[in-house]
């Protein structure tokens, strides 16, 4: 397969395992294609295309020939210069890569985090609260996260790439959405009656028994083992941590438990006051499931040779 036809095949596979459904997704690309049709002819320059195809702005082809066969993949959960040197030194030993695949976005990827955050408008409106309230919750929580990342040095690790001449990709939500749907047809299956339980069901998978082997793994932050688990809501995807003025409201609609990858002191110190229990079932980890499951999905489509590295671990399913 080609760099290109890899790149497709993220975003399909991200699309399909997208909790908001096809059709939410197509309105997504509806409204940004109506967007670009409103600009002026000097804004157009400046508008990110790839937008109009591509649900997800955190997940692109940084450098690299379109068309190059891929059949070796240097696979890191975060791919910065270090491990584009990494790859660098390994070619020169005459083990090289036709791609090194980030999870975390770098680049324009980066700067476009904040686009995919209103993933988590549409998931908060499923939920049950007022779509009006849902934006404007979730709208201040944007404006800080494209404040934060509008400011960071984001093409460092793509110059890195050019000047050594080494195809990168990084896909970032299509993987999560991956990890979301996944835990959520778990719990929504097996319904665990405590977090003891619901703790138990995440360590059968092999990346969270890596991950606690490694004082990494999952965790119960907020409440008792033997705490009900009640109603559960994946917390997972979305580019990165929502509002913290939303957890009153979920507490309303009936949430008991949330399983999330990773909550700051702030958005911690909310939950709490709501008595809403939190699994944390470890950032990296779940990084690792979701990247696992859409490499599975890849595997369908072509033969690969993956070479893991920076807190990746492969395990096909």
């Amino acid at each position: 397969m080609t760099l290109k036809e890899i790149y497709e095949v993220f975003i399909q596979a991200g699309v399909r395992a997208d909790l908001r459904g096809p059709k939410q997704v197509q309105k997504y690309l509806f409204e940004k294609k109506k967007e670009y049709k409103n600009l002026d002819p000097a804004s157009r320059k400046f508008f990110d295309k790839e937008c109009l195809k591509n649900p997800y702005a955190d997940s692109r082809i940084l450098h690299g020939d379109p068309k190059k066969p891929v059949k070796r993949i240097l696979v890191g959960i975060d791919i910065n210069v270090g491990e584009l040197l990494l790859a660098d030194q390994l070619a020169q030993k005459g083990e090289g890569f036709d791609l090194v695949l980030s999870h975390h976005p770098v680049g324009v990827a980066l700067a476009g985090l904040y686009d995919v955050m209103s993933l988590q408008t549409d998931l908060l409106v499923d939920q049950g609260i007022k779509e009006n309230i849902a934006r404007d919750l979730m709208s201040k929580r944007i404006g800080e996260v494209a404040r934060s990342v509008h400011s960071s040095n984001h093409g460092r690790a793509v110059d890195a790439a050019r000047l050594l001449n080494i195809p990168l990709m990084c896909c970032h939500t299509p993987a999560d959405n991956h990890v979301a749907r996944y835990l959520q047809k778990l719990v929504n299956t097996k319904k665990p009656k405590t977090l003891k339980v619901l703790l138990g069901l995440l360590m059968k998978e092999p990346e969270y028994q890596y991950a606690a082997e490694c004082k990494a793994g999952p965790q119960i932050v907020i409440g008792k083992a033997t705490d009900k688990a009640g109603r559960i809501l994946v917390d997972m995807t979305g580019g990165t941590e929502g509002s913290r003025d939303v957890f009153a409201r979920l507490s309303q609609l009936g949430v008991q438990t949330l399983l999330g990858m990773h909550y700051s002191q702030g958005h911690f110190q909310r939950i709490k006051a709501e008595h809403i229990s939190v699994v944390n079932a470890g950032h990296i980890a779940s990084d690792n499931l979701g990247m696992n499951l859409i490499l599975d999905r890849l595997a369908k489509k072509g033969k690969f040779e993956i070479v893991a590295c920076s807190g990746f671990r492969r395990v096909e399913r």
